[in-house]
């Protein structure tokens, strides 16, 4: 038998054995309660006729033993009682002297006759309520003794109700009572149905051993699973939380807390409220997480909302490295490339004998001539990772049809601690410059300038573009994640991370990454780009050298001709 059965069938015992108790102790108690409210009555009218004083009058007038019946047929005291039982119901109303001699009664032929039960003592001045049996049957009747002027006892009034009546009014109270009963049990039924159908909708229609076994498995898998999952109710109540949503979420709140209160991130907080299918990429600390979320129904119920969310800070940390090892091996296939074209060409005009021309050429190759190929400046930097990176993004500037050059402050010697990170920001600071600048076919060639300067172990650093500018009302929100005016392909978890993700990278290492001027700004009469002005700030992770080291990279730089 299911639950809902169990509970339905002794919902509905317990109410029965209540009424039946109850209305039984009720049922039980109706005829005593009954019969003492027609002893009381009786008891009223009883008491009401004898302080009558024609009635006080014609007893004292009726004394002894030697009463005329014939005196007392038509008397007043005759009519009296007659109109008096008329009008209460009661079974009789009987008034007699002193002697017990009944001077009124409801059947003329006792009249001037002792009455059937002992009247000593109301003769003796008390009043008497029982339950008797008379010449007219039992009944519940109650006897007041009557007065004279001088207060002596000169005869009594007796009252009687019939027990007949009285049985009849119980077994009509009873009736009601039982149908009472009945509609309380019938209301208990009804709501013990009411109350199983909802255990129903509460438990989706499972039994204890169902819910139970749920529960150890959602454990069991919840808190096994490599991916976190955070679910709310319909009311966004956080009602499931396992270890690995508490660990990359950084939640230390307990269940039941409100999603409100749990202090996510505002990229977070939207994927719970909304649902979210496709992945999106969101910054928790130092964490790179993928997140969605759908929304759970049962039976037409809205059940609230399951968060999904996926490490993905090691994968974005190697992302990094490949772009940053990417970039430099691009530069290296470039200068080897063309390299092999140079010495092609000096190759030539030496076996050709034209010397002039080959140490022209050779001049140009190696930038000490007025139209050299290097990129402007880039002997300042004198630290290899970005030596090779600048380089490789100058070739990659070009081919957006961008000129990328370095700012006349531009100066760093020493060796990086930190390449990835550097490179990481420097690179999409630069990113974001170019696409920012490049324009369209036939159009003017956009431009982006970098300065990087060393201060010490720290490193900062300055891009700036030709571009529109930032479009956001707050420049600062460039860094919300998500963030990005970039149409295109799909990108898994979404596009606008590159900055949020070079902000969170310089944070990391305790420097910071921001906006120096929001652009939009510049004109074509400007010397300098009108677009967006980045600033980052990297400290410690550059380690110096010493001159010997740096005076060694300067002369071997590409050709090996000191400049």
């Amino acid at each position: 038998m299911r639950l809902r059965t169990q509970v339905l069938l002794l919902q509905l015992a317990v109410i029965a054995v209540s009424l039946a108790v109850g209305f039984g102790l009720v049922i039980a108690g109706a005829d005593d309660r009954v019969r003492d409210e027609y002893a009381q009555r009786a008891l009223a009218i009883a008491q009401s006729v004898a302080a009558d004083a024609e009635v006080r009058s014609e007893v004292a007038a009726h004394p002894g033993d030697r009463v005329d019946a014939a005196d007392l047929v038509d008397g007043p005291l005759q009519r009296q009682a007659a109109a008096v039982r008329a009008r209460t119901g009661a079974l009789f109303v009987v008034i007699g002297n002193d002697r017990g001699i009944r001077l009124a009664h409801p059947e003329v032929t006792e009249l001037a006759r002792t009455v059937s039960t002992d009247p000593s003592k109301v003769l003796a001045g008390s009043n008497e309520v029982n339950t008797d049996r008379g010449t007219l049957g039992e009944s519940v009747r109650a006897k007041v003794p009557v007065l004279n002027a001088d207060g002596a006892v000169v005869g009594f009034v007796s009252v009687g109700v019939s027990t007949e009546r009285l049985g009849s009014e119980t077994r009509t109270d009873i009736v009601a009572i039982a149908l009472l009963a009945l509609a309380a049990l019938g209301i208990g039924a009804v709501g013990s149905v009411l109350l199983a159908r909802r255990w129903r909708r509460l438990t989706l229609g499972l039994e204890p051993d169902e819910l139970a076994e749920l529960v150890r498995e959602q454990g069991a898998v919840l808190h096994s699973m490599a991916d976190g999952v955070l679910a709310v109710d319909a009311d966004g109540i956080v009602r499931v939380v396992n270890d690995r949503a508490r660990a990359l979420l950084d939640i230390d709140a307990p269940v039941g807390t409100p999603a409100g209160d749990l202090g996510l991130t505002p990229r977070v907080a939207t994927v719970l409220a909304t649902p979210t299918d496709e992945p999106l990429a969101a910054g928790v600390g130092e964490r790179v997480v993928l997140v969605s979320s759908h929304r759970v129904r049962a039976d037409g119920r809205d059940l609230g909302m399951v968060l999904s969310v996926i490490d993905r800070t090691d994968v974005e940390a190697l992302s990094r490295e490949v772009d940053s090892i990417r970039s430099m091996s691009t530069a290296l296939r470039a200068q080897r490339h063309e390299t092999a074209n140079r010495m092609h060409v000096l190759a030539g005009l030496l076996r050709h004998g034209h010397a002039d021309e080959a140490l022209a050429y050779l001049d140009e190759v190696t930038g000490t001539g007025p139209g050299g190929a290097l990129l402007a400046g880039l002997d300042n930097v004198r630290e290899p990772h970005l030596h090779a990176f600048l380089d490789a993004k100058a070739a990659q500037a070009r081919e957006r049809r961008v000129v990328l050059r370095l700012g006349d402050q531009t100066w760093i010697q020493g060796v990086l601690t930190e390449p990835v990170v550097v490179t990481t920001v420097l690179g999409n600071l630069v990113d974001n410059g170019i696409d920012a600048a490049s324009g369209p076919d036939g159009g003017q060639p956009g431009e982006v300038e970098v300065e990087v300067i060393a201060d010490g172990d720290t490193v900062l650093v300055t891009v700036g573009d030709s571009g529109p500018g930032i479009a956001f009302d707050d420049p600062d929100d460039v860094f919300a994640e998500g963030a990005t005016t970039k149409p295109g392909a799909h990108v898994p978890g979404g596009r606008g991370m590159g900055l949020a993700l070079a902000r969170q990278i310089a944070r990391r290492v305790g420097g910071d990454v921001w906006v120096a001027d929001a652009g939009g700004r510049g004109s074509a009469d400007d010397d300098e780009p009108g677009g967006a002005v980045f600033v980052a700030r990297l400290p410690g992770v550059l380690a110096p050298t010493d001159q010997a080291d740096d005076d060694s990279y300067s002369q071997t730089d590409e050709t090996g001709v000191t400049p």
